[in-house]
């Protein structure tokens, strides 16, 4: 059920994130320069939810395999080997994940003490950065299901795109399309 609910907040949360930057950014080019006018407030909002997309998007890419892998050293290895090295990478990125959410606690502690405003618009600045610990919790949410998948045996690595596999599927395809 948590699962199901964070998956479905973090495709929603993409999704609106992308959409509303798209049209801010087209919104605001077209007020440029078409009627030499703008919204000052549109930039600083949209590299914030920019940054915002780019945080959901790692956990997100995460959960479906969509990051590059490069796992060319631990596929040497017998499938138990590769658990562990992968289980060391997940602890790794986990220590990461802590140390992050760590610095970010303090970091949003020390906006919110001081009470400081983004420039172009009346926002806390600790609630606008405030998706580096959201982020990050997703983050550690998805390293910890990976890794529990691979204590448990159900996974030999971290899931990930193969785009050399698949650009030798798509030549493939091409080849034998110029064949007909």
């Amino acid at each position: 059920m948590f699962m199901r609910l964070m998956n479905r907040a973090e495709e929603a949360v993409i999704c609106i994130l992308l959409l509303t930057t798209t049209l801010l950014v087209f919104l605001d080019v077209v007020m440029r320069f078409g009627f030499n006018a703008g919204f000052l407030w549109t930039q600083e909002l949209t590299l914030h939810m920019s940054a915002w997309m780019v945080l959901f998007g790692a956990s997100y890419g995460l959960k479906v395999g969509s990051h590059i892998g490069m796992d060319a050293f631990v596929k040497l290895f017998p499938a138990l080997g590769q658990r562990i090295l992968s289980s060391i990478a997940a602890i790794l990125a986990l220590v990461y994940c802590g140390l992050i959410l760590y610095g970010s606690w303090i970091y949003l502690a020390k906006m919110k003490m001081i009470g400081i405003e983004l420039q172009d618009m009346p926002i806390p600045a600790w609630l606008a950065h405030g998706m580096l610990l959201v982020g990050y919790v997703f983050l550690t949410v998805r390293l910890l299901i990976i890794l529990w998948s691979l204590l448990t045996g159900k996974a030999t690595g971290f899931k990930h795109a193969d785009e050399a596999k698949e650009s030798m599927a798509l030549a493939e395809g091409i080849t034998k399309g110029e064949g007909r």
